[in-house]
């Protein structure tokens, strides 16, 4: 039988200090499966797509936008 307790955590010298509330359920040599779900912080640079959107480049033979929408 598997219980699951979910917690947030950082990691401090390779290692994910769990909350007193769950020391009392887990204890030295238990099997346990973890699961790690990282929050990545949100980034400034801007990917290929967010750079050709901003600035488009032009290619000879192949219609714009605008010439495909019109008419």
């Amino acid at each position: 039988m598997l219980d699951a307790v979910k917690f947030q955590a950082k990691i401090q010298n390779g290692l994910i200090q769990i909350p007193d509330e769950y020391k009392q359920e887990l204890f030295e040599g238990d099997d346990i499966q973890v699961i790690v779900l990282v929050k990545k912080k949100s980034s400034s640079k801007k990917d290929i797509i967010d750079e050709l959107t901003v600035n488009q480049i032009q290619v000879n033979g192949v219609l714009d936008r605008e010439e495909i929408y019109s008419g």
